[in-house]
């Protein structure tokens, strides 16, 4: 079943015809993918740009846009009965077509008859046009086609097609707002049961299985691996074995991915005490007031890097405030000693991929010709910088982390110490991290946060939740 109307489809394309103006388009959805042997697959998950200019779930397709001949074909093969057998009834190839307005189908094996007037590729003017891929059957296909090395096949991708499904994809029209925001209710349930199951006791790996049975149970999936852990210092901690430990905190950063392949990604931290200690208290409410900080300032046109930057003098002059950090803040951010407690990034766009179109390169999708990442640690882990635009939706997440590693690393080196208070930082071995992620809509005026319910995030909601 097509998330949108078959019109939805065809003006897609239509518009995307218009923006590569010419050449031949080729848009590869996803193959089955073996666990351990053929007919043991892990679950199925289209192509976010297949299906966002196709619509068709079904394994096995490749859709193409013939510009110059204003034509378009779907490419599939369609099932036997022997499949049927297993599988039940699947519609024709030629029926799937029918169903998005593309008129001419034919099996894949004719890929490389339909596109050799556009081969070679020419640097200087490319008519064959193609994403950048990420499954390597997709890559040993192109590369057969292309006679090339399998993994020069990237290489070879256009950059003219990756800016213009950027421009298109990176807006959100209402319906799919509406289908973020089906996510995010999902989301929702996922996170507040986390705060309810976290207590002494309970393993990370036990309340992380809980969040990923909540996505399945609503004919969904995890928008990506559930990350739960009480070493929340670690940005991508897997869940372990690990009971749960009084005085300490869980963090939890999951999120869900609608039967129409629309994401939510947000992070919660819970105190496993059910209160907050002092020093953790102070802490958390300075990656608080940074998440708030970013609502009040998000606005089309805004180059998000400031705001970044802004959150970062913001952080510095709370963490001098407590005494981790002294000298002046802009001198401070400019060379980049906040790093040491928030390395990475603000947010990311957010959409049918968690973080959405990263696999284009990031340089096409969060920056442009003005705005060029950074090479300074921590800002180099920003994956957008560029102005903002109504109708993006990105994800706004501020943290501080104590890692030990690399407290020691710059406190050996006796790094950006005119900034950073080493001999307080000492209490701080065994803290871990906080983040407080959600997802927000630019909108014409400013920005607002998605999803009809918010999970709890201020000090006093968090307590007053998880010790109803």
């Amino acid at each position: 079943m097509l998330a949108f109307s078959k019109e939805t489809y065809i003006n897609r394309r239509n518009i995307l015809k218009q923006k590569v103006k010419s050449g031949m388009i080729v848009l590869f959805g996803n193959n089955n993918v073996p666990v351990n042997y053929p007919n043991n697959c892990y679950k199925y998950r289209q192509d976010s740009s297949f299906l966002y200019y196709f619509g068709q779930q079904r394994e096995g397709l490749i859709g193409i846009i013939d510009i110059d001949n204003d034509c378009e074909y779907l490419l599939g093969d369609d099932i036997n009965i022997n499949d049927i057998i297993w599988t039940g009834y699947v519609p024709s190839v030629k029926e799937l077509a029918e169903e998005i307005g593309v008129h001419k189908t034919a099996p894949i094996n004719k890929l490389g008859d339909i596109i050799k007037n556009h081969l070679p590729i020419s640097e200087s003017s490319p008519t064959l046009h193609f994403l950048p891929q990420y499954r390597h059957d997709i890559m040993i296909l192109l590369g057969d086609v292309l006679n090339v090395h399998p993994l020069k096949v990237n290489d070879m991708a256009s950059v003219t097609l990756i800016k213009s499904v950027v421009d298109m994809r990176a807006v959100k029209s209402s319906e799919e707002i509406e289908e973020i925001e089906r996510a995010l209710s999902i989301g929702y349930e996922m996170h507040t049961t986390a705060m309810k199951l976290c207590r002494p006791g309970v393993s990370e790996r036990y309340i992380a299985g809980v969040l990923s049975g909540i996505a399945e149970s609503k004919g969904c999936m995890e928008s990506f691996q559930t990350i739960l852990t009480m070493h929340g210092e670690i940005f991508h901690g897997n869940p372990s074995d690990a009971p749960l430990e009084a005085g300490r905190l869980m963090l939890c950063d999951a999120g869900a991915e609608t039967i129409n392949n629309y994401c939510s990604d947000h992070t919660r931290v819970t105190p496993i005490s059910g209160k907050f200690t002092s020093r953790q208290r102070d802490i958390y409410s300075i990656v608080e007031q940074c998440h708030d900080l970013v609502i009040s300032l998000a606005k089309p046109e805004k180059k998000w890097i400031d705001i970044h930057l802004d959150v970062c003098r913001h952080m510095v002059s709370c963490l001098k405030d407590i005494g981790l950090m002294k000298g002046n803040v802009d001198n401070a951010v400019e060379a980049g000693a906040h790093a040491l407690f928030f390395p990475h990034g603000l947010g990311h766009m957010l959409g049918m991929d968690v973080h959405d179109m990263e696999g284009f390169g990031q340089i096409h999708v969060g920056f442009d010709e003005d705005v060029r990442p950074s090479d300074q640690f921590g800002t180099n882990n920003l994956r957008c910088g560029r102005r903002i635009k109504s109708g993006w939706v990105l994800t706004d997440e501020p943290g501080i982390y104590f890692i030990p590693i690399l407290i020691n690393q710059w406190k050996g080196e006796k790094k950006h110490q005119e900034f950073i208070c080493y001999d307080k930082i000492d209490n701080y071995y065994d803290f871990g991290g906080i983040r407080i992620e959600d997802d927000i809509l630019i909108t014409d005026s400013g920005c607002r946060m998605l999803g009809n319910k918010i999970i709890p995030y201020h000090i006093s909601d968090v307590e007053d939740y998880i010790n109803q």
